[in-house]
């Protein structure tokens, strides 16, 4: 019986190649975009959960009340790890982790590369796959250091690097202890190189402050232990160690929630990624659904043609099963044709797809668990696009359909009415989506950043350069390729450092709970960043050296401190630091998201902190001089380090990144939605004209135009589309309008979008109709009549 399925669904697809071609091609894009998105899906949900011992692994937390909102974030106090591994019975280790940026050199090889530092427990507790090596012991020594595979490749080449040594900063040699394999995208962890924990405390970046947060800290508990018992215990550890001077809670986010739950909202961290990964989970299931409403069409469209074979069957005792059966069966291998075709198109797209999404996807061709998904995953779509069609014609009643009397051609509701609505009701989503994303970003793109990012770079102050600072910029200003030049201690583009706990003359117990964002200055910041005053003056450590102890506000720290004149006034710190005197007001400008409110921001005068050099470029002068010229001044003194100048309108550029990333997935399925849309229209007004051919052949006789002829034909989908854009319009208004909420700094939802995007759709369909329409319109009504 399978193989006479077989051969007649062949048989049948070789008959009607074109049907078959469109079929098939419909389908394969459809399930090619569902697989694509299934990839991603997959690898935001395995993101963090393959360790081994994902169940009992935990990140620490903080928690606290700032600004009068319960806020929490996952830094956390250096001696706050071997304080828990001491005292606490339930945890079986636990390890710090810090991101850090060295040059790693051996020979003539040299690589600015992103690294970590972390405890010796770090590697053996998240079970990371070692190519060479011990887990247990690699970080043992406090001149080891761990490569990835491909950072051992690119110092050593194909030699084996165990044993050989690593210059860290030109001053500190490392041996390689072991070789991990390179780290997979699902994970929260990337590095090209791991270092001791005893390297922090050898460069003094460590202290037993519990009140500065700047290191990750992870758990794992023994078998059996209770998270909530572990929150409880470990709640007020801070607050205990500090004498009662801080306020800050400690609590537990385990691994495998988090990459998915990590927006703090009233201090918890609940779901933000996870409904963005539901989202486009929901949209592969729409796109793979209107690529089978289009194989549902197209296989009823052609129900007279297959009507009489059922007719024909069923009087010579074919039973319904059996022809439910074949069609199912011709259904199947479509899908499973399709599928072949859908793998070369994903193969074919997924480079493009990774770029565009950020991430390394890859299909797993030797992993059984992949080609049994596939498998289930072809069955699946075949059952789902051939269910309605073997339905359908194997109810067909053999009198009926040897008389011709079977359709109800003008129902006012079908079956395929209400599919074709559903297909461009999505379709419609999407394109109100895609149209709402984007006009976000513009809205926020046309912000005014409050500086001048043209022609603003800045580069990282590390090797020589901090003991050759005053040569540098004597010879960059000289040059003519610099017109300012200023140390801070983060980027115009980035929030490296806040604090709070800031006193002055009229501030209540509350303001000390007011989060500051710090930066740092020694000069020319103001010049530097195209800012502008409010009052007062830049910092200038040279011209004057009380601006030790100096400090310029931005607009926004005036407002919440509700001060008039804060010019000459006085802020202390809790902290020991001392006391500032306010020097000047800035004009607010985005530090961090366009999308938000400016945060409260202060601005030192601490000569320690400066870690990033900002420049101006002489706007006369071309990118690629300025850029040489800096080049050679920074080679000249600062030889083992490779510059990387980084322009500020390009860092500004990527805080767009992810909103981009949904704008161009949106804008991407939403097109391939109206494409596979548009053959299942097609499909439906081959349908209409194929079963109304004497209708239209007797009204052409009778003198009907074919202007007219067509206006009938395409009118009754123009209405299937006004249907469609009524049901999705405040769908889509309801989705997008609670995807504007996470913005403080956000667009409207004007009717302009809903107009536009009604309009697209329609024009479409009825663009799409039209062909079939006017088509049928032109026939000549003799071959349509001389039957009857």
């Amino acid at each position: 019986m399978l193989h006479n399925y077989l051969k007649i669904a062949i048989r049948n697809l070789l008959r009607n190649k074109g049907f078959s071609a469109i079929n098939i091609s419909g389908l394969a894009i459809g399930m090619a975009s569902a697989l694509l998105i299934l990839l991603w899906v997959h690898n935001e949900l395995t993101f963090d959960r393959w360790y081994p011992n994902t169940s009992r692994l935990y990140q620490l937390y903080n928690r606290d009340n700032l600004q009068g909102n319960l806020v929490a974030w996952p830094n956390t106090p250096k001696p706050l790890a071997p304080f828990i591994k001491k005292d606490f019975p339930d945890v079986e280790d636990v390890t710090r982790y810090r991101n850090v940026i060295y040059l790693l050199s051996t020979g003539d090889t040299r690589l600015n590369s992103r690294g970590a530092c972390a405890d010796s427990a770090f590697l053996k507790m998240f079970g990371l796959p070692m190519i060479q090596g011990d887990a247990a012991h690699a970080l043992s020594s406090p001149g080891g250091i761990v490569l990835t595979r491909q950072m051992a490749k690119n110092l050593f080449g194909n030699s084996d690097p165990m044993g050989k040594i690593v210059r860290i900063d030109s001053n500190t040699n490392f041996t390689v202890t072991g070789v991990l394999k390179d780290l997979p995208a699902n994970t929260s962890f990337q590095f090209d190189y791991l270092l001791p924990w005893s390297f922090v405390i050898r460069t003094s970046h460590d202290n037993d402050q519990w009140g500065t947060n700047s290191v990750f800290t992870f758990v794992l508990l023994k078998p059996g232990a209770s998270q909530a018992a572990f929150d409880r215990e470990v709640r007020d550890i801070t607050i205990a160690h500090s004498d009662r001077k801080e306020t800050t809670q400690v609590f537990t986010q385990p691994m495998a929630r988090l990459h998915l739950y990590s927006k703090s909202e009233n201090g918890v961290l609940v779901g933000d990624r996870v409904h963005i990964v539901r989202l486009f989970a929901l949209i592969a299931g729409f796109i793979l659904l209107i690529a089978c409403i289009n194989f549902m069409n197209l296989s009823t469209a052609r129900s007279e043609k297959r009507a009489r074979e059922v007719g024909i069957r069923k009087v010579v005792g074919a039973f319904r099963g059996y022809l439910i059966g074949q069609f199912i069966g011709e259904s199947i291998l479509i899908a499973a044709l399709s599928f072949i075709l859908a793998l070369l198109l994903t193969h074919l797209t997924l480079d493009a797809f990774n770029q565009l999404v950020g991430t390394r996807l890859v299909v797993e061709f030797d992993n059984p668990v992949w080609w049994a998904f596939a498998i289930g995953f072809v069955v699946f779509t075949g059952l789902l696009a051939g269910s309605y069609p073997a339905f359908y014609l194997s109810a067909f009643q053999p009198v009926k359909v040897l008389k011709g009397t079977y359709r109800k051609v003008n129902a006012l509701i079908s079956t395929r009415r209400i599919l074709v609505i559903l297909q461009f009701s999505f379709a419609t989503i999407l394109i109100i989506a895609t149209l709402t994303v984007w006009r976000q970003i513009r809205h926020a793109q046309d912000r005014n950043a409050g500086y001048n990012r043209n022609q603003l770079v800045y580069t990282f102050n590390q090797g020589e350069i901090p003991n050759h600072y005053e040569a540098i910029k004597h010879d960059l200003l000289a040059s003519g390729a610099v017109l300012s030049i200023n140390r801070s201690l983060n980027p115009i583009t980035q929030h490296w450092s806040d604090s709070w706990g800031y006193s002055w003359d009229g501030c209540t117990p509350a303001d000390k709970r007011i989060d500051f964002i710090s930066l740092s200055s020694d000069v020319d910041f103001l010049k530097t960043m195209g800012a502008s005053l409010a009052a007062g003056r830049d910092i200038d450590i040279y011209k004057y050296p009380t601006d030790s102890n100096a400090v310029i506000l931005n607009e926004s720290a005036v407002r919440t401190m509700r001060v008039k004149n804060p010019v000459g006034m006085t802020i202390r710190s809790d902290d020991g630091r001392g006391s500032f005197h306010v020097i000047g007001v800035v004009k607010d400008f985005i530090l961090e998201s366009p999308y938000d409110n400016i945060a409260p921001m202060m601005i030192f005068a601490v000569g320690g902190f400066f870690q990033v050099i900002h420049m101006k470029l002489n706007p006369a002068w071309p990118v690629a001089a300025n850029k040489a010229q800096l080049e050679k001044v920074f080679k000249q003194y600062n030889p083992q380090y490779p510059a990387p100048f980084i322009f500020v309108d390009e860092a500004y550029a990527g805080k767009f990144k992810a909103e981009q990333q949904v704008g161009t997935l949106a804008a991407l399925f939403a097109g391939l939605t109206i494409f596979i849309s548009c053959l299942g229209l097609f499909a439906l007004a081959a349908y209409m004209a194929e079963n109304r051919i004497r209708e239209i052949g007797v009204r052409k006789v009778l003198g009907a135009s074919v202007t007219g002829i067509t206006t009938m034909l395409a009118k009754d989908f123009v209405w299937l589309v006004l249907i469609a854009f009524v049901v999705s319009a405040p769908i889509s208004w309801w989705i997008m309008h609670d995807w504007l909420t996470g913005f403080n700094y956000r667009v409207g939802m004007g009717w302009d979008i809903f107009a536009l995007s009604g309009g697209l759709a329609l024009v479409i369909a009825v663009a799409t109709v039209s062909y079939q329409a006017i088509r049928a319109a032109l026939a000549n009504p003799v071959k349509a009549l001389r039957s009857e």
